[in-house]
């Protein structure tokens, strides 16, 4: 006998019959994992068209659904990197029930506290330990991609790097900007893009999560475990500078440049200590902290422009203009780490024309 499932609370539904559809395959799960019906609420959406739900269960705990239309989302690269961060020791969600042609999937629920909502750029101090705790996750990622998987995710290949930069002209000049580059600074585009991927195609790869910041790391349940990591789907293997960079400039919260120096240096020196990068590693790249540390910089770079240009997307596209509020953050790191490097000066120039910003006299190029 499967159960009866009430009216959804506080879920709207655009699609009557994918509603439906829900309904069949939770009718069964819920006698199977004492599930609350009446209880299916929001618990949160990301930038693309999947959704989260929560579900109380009769036990006092909870569970999260994944809707997740496949006409718009596919399920299997999450499902695939589910195993690979389970198989390194990550804490991420399991999968309990999947219907992988409706696009719906019953998880376990990580707790409802991101780590960002426990931090707070003016107290550096308080920070320490969750940027070490992230760390700890980041290295367990990555050294788990030595044991020759690489096949197992995409390659971060040049035509990627490529594609993603692409981004930043076609949706946050032409379209957010509305603006048409001129001969002149298109050719001082396409030169920076041909730095940022020559750059960043030099560093070793490992598995790289492609958006390892607090936002998608969870505070753990239980004190002292390890983060819960979430918003995975994307992996790739690629540059072993994406995630640190991910990390230490956010999308969603900046620190100081001391600060940022300070958790990189921790985090370099556990990756060489492990063989990941340095003397000790197949590439030897990374070894002298100021190489690995321009590397990250680089790679924060073309990081900065992709996501400036997702962000216009989302919003003129997507129809989600909350994300565009934080564009002014990327363009501050896209003109400092361009002000820094004299071969990107024409890039910071260009930037500061496309943003209307009066260029200033005598920039100090700290690194070369």
């Amino acid at each position: 006998m499967t159960a009866s499932i009430p009216p959804t609370v506080g879920v709207v539904w655009a699609d009557t019959a994918r509603h439906a559809a829900f309904d069949a395959w939770l009718a069964p799960l819920a006698g199977q994992h004492q599930l609350l019906p009446a209880t299916l609420r929001p618990a949160s959406a990301d930038a693309s068209f999947r959704r989260y739900l929560r579900l109380d269960r009769s036990d006092g705990s909870s569970l999260i659904v994944m809707d997740a239309p496949p006409d718009k989302e596919d399920c299997v690269p999450f499902a695939k990197v589910q195993g690979l961060m389970a198989q390194a020791g990550l804490c991420v969600p399991q999968i309990l029930a999947w219907d992988r042609a409706n696009g719906f999937m019953l998880l376990s629920d990580l707790g409802s506290q991101t780590v960002i909502e426990a931090l707070h750029p003016e107290k550096p101090q308080d920070a320490e330990a969750w940027y070490r705790s992230a760390v700890e996750v980041l290295l367990d990622w990555q050294l788990a991609s030595k044991a020759g998987n690489a096949g197992e995710l995409p390659a971060y290949n040049e035509a990627l790097l490529r594609r993603e930069l692409q981004l930043f002209p076609d949706w946050y000049i032409a379209k957010h900007r509305n603006l048409v580059l001129d001969d002149k600074q298109q050719a001082v585009l396409t030169r920076t893009f041909d730095l940022i991927v020559a750059h960043n195609l030099q560093a070793p790869s490992v598995y790289v999560h492609r958006d390892f910041m607090m936002r998608n790391l969870m505070q753990p349940v239980t004190p002292g475990a390890p983060l819960g990591v979430l918003d995975f789907q994307d992996a790739v293997y690629g540059p072993i500078t994406y995630d640190i960079a991910s990390l230490m400039r956010d999308a969603f919260i900046s620190w100081e440049e001391d600060f940022v120096i300070d958790i990189t240096v921790r985090y370099w020196e556990k990756a060489r200590k492990a063989g990941l990068v340095g003397a000790k590693s197949a590439s030897g790249w990374g070894d002298d902290f100021g190489e690995f540390y321009r590397g990250v910089e680089w790679m924060g770079l073309q990081r900065h422009l992709k996501v400036a240009g997702i962000f216009a997307r989302l919003t003129l596209r997507d129809g989600k203009p909350k994300y565009l509020a934080d564009t002014p953050r990327f363009i501050h790191y896209i003109r400092s780490t361009c002000s820094r490097y004299r071969e990107l000066a024409p890039m910071l120039r260009l930037v500061d024309q496309i943003e209307g910003i009066q260029a200033q006299v005598g920039y100090a190029y700290g690194r070369m």
